[in-house]
């Protein structure tokens, strides 16, 4: 025992942080293949296959097959993130929780144990759903209903529970950024499965040698400009003033306000299809005449579902943009710190300044994330494309391998500088 934590002590701290990580991804998927007690899964499997175009079907792609096994992980990370998404608006209004987010550290843990406290609340409301929905549809469950309930939702929320400790462990020992990692690896997983399909496509003859190879290369065009358009900012120059304090000057140097184009990330895709499918989901289950016609019309691959979707993308894009970066506090921070954007006066005009620039280049931000989300629907109906490429999956999974790249880079080059430093020290001892 004390040889084998010798030995993982001799680990360098970068490849030790990666095989941790990976072993936790393990572990989590593992866990989605764990069936919760008293659900017959033969009849589960065929249920989900008329469920795929509601809610259902967005949840289970975000957990990575888990919903359709019906697994202990079957919410996967979703009420974590709905439960950040809340807090985080709520911040704006709040002024109690205003005032913990401007505390530094103390106030982030606050925010981020009231975080917990509602993933539990929301797990405990999403089991109750879905557990009820299943408990009514014959043949899906083999113990009473009543059990069946209680059970489903005690086990689904301690499954959300420990998925998100996992993440945090990730996030704490590992490398990157827990939850994400965890919805990235739940929307890798099923990969495979989607190119064993095109290939058996190929195969049979059912898709073309020359489809495949311009759906290769759209794909490769359409992951370079993901890498770039993520990775594109404006940067607005910041001139701060020199500032004599006793004996010492402080300021005077010249830096530059960040801006991104997509500031609001995946957020306003991810509320919009919600929003959408949630009419879908909800006639399934209560055969309301004017929710089934509406399901007709809001059908992922129709005009209007597409149309209503891209105005719902670019909403959600400036509203989450509004909630999330403001810029008077901004304007205010660089004149507390006596910075000025050259040409522009301090204060209200720097706000001003700055709100104009953010608006424009959200504009071109949504136009972006509306093309790849839609990008999916145009492939299926026209090269008959077996998988959803592109969308929201995608936009997660270039992000999250982005900054987790972004960051092993980082402790590359830390472990650098420190064996350079202590190379330094017994050069000069010598």
């Amino acid at each position: 025992m004390i040889g084998s934590i010798t030995n993982i002590a001799k680990i360098p701290e970068l490849k030790r942080r990666v095989i941790f990580t990976l072993l936790m991804l393990l572990v989590y998927r593992v866990g989605v293949h764990i069936p919760t007690p008293g659900i017959n899964t033969a009849a589960l499997k065929d249920f989900f296959g008329r469920y795929q175009q509601t809610l259902f079907g967005v949840i289970d792609m975000f957990t990575g097959g888990a919903l359709e096994n019906f697994s202990v992980f079957s919410l996967g990370i979703m009420p974590y993130i709905s439960a950040s998404i809340i807090l985080q608006l709520l911040t704006v209004v709040v002024p109690h929780l205003e005032r913990l987010s401007k505390e530094g550290e103390a106030g982030r843990k606050k925010i981020t144990q009231y975080t917990r406290y509602g993933t539990v609340v929301l797990s405990l409301i999403q089991g109750m759903g879905i557990s009820i929905g299943l408990a009514q549809t014959e043949n899906l469950v083999y113990i009473n209903k009543f059990s069946f309930i209680v059970l489903s939702m005690i086990t689904l929320t301690a499954g959300t529970a420990f998925i998100m400790w996992l993440g945090e462990q990730i996030t704490e020992h590992g490398i990157g950024n827990g939850i994400s990692l965890i919805i990235f690896a739940g929307i890798v997983a099923r990969m495979p499965s989607a190119l064993g399909g095109t290939v058996q496509l190929v195969q049979t003859g059912d898709m073309g040698f020359l489809i495949l190879l311009l759906l290769l290369l759209i794909m490769i065009v359409v992951i370079a400009v993901i890498v770039f358009v993520e990775r594109g900012q404006r940067r607005i120059p910041v001139q701060y003033a020199k500032r004599v304090v006793g004996r010492r000057v402080y300021g005077g140097q010249s830096t530059h306000l960040p801006l991104k184009v997509n500031t609001a990330g995946v957020i306003p895709p991810i509320f919009a299809s919600s929003l959408i499918i949630f009419p879908a989901t909800i006639a399934q289950f209560t055969q309301i005449a004017i929710l089934t016609t509406m399901t007709g019309y809001l059908r992922p691959g129709t005009g209007i579902y597409e149309i209503l979707y891209i105005i719902l993308i670019v909403f959600f894009c400036y509203f989450y943009t509004a909630v999330t970066f403001n810029p008077v506090d901004v304007a205010d921070n660089m004149k507390k710190y006596g910075g000025y954007i050259p040409g522009i006066r301090p204060g209200k005009k720097t706000a001003q300044y700055i709100d104009k620039v953010l608006t424009r280049i959200t504009l071109g931000g949504a136009i972006y994330v509306s093309a790849v989300c839609v990008l999916p629907s145009i492939l299926i109906s026209r090269f008959n494309a077996p998988f959803y490429f592109g969308g929201t999956s995608l936009l997660i999974v270039v992000g999250v391998a982005l900054d987790t790249l972004t960051q092993i880079e980082t402790h590359m080059i830390q472990r650098h500088y420190e064996g350079f430093i202590r190379t330094g020290r017994i050069k000069g001892r010598r």
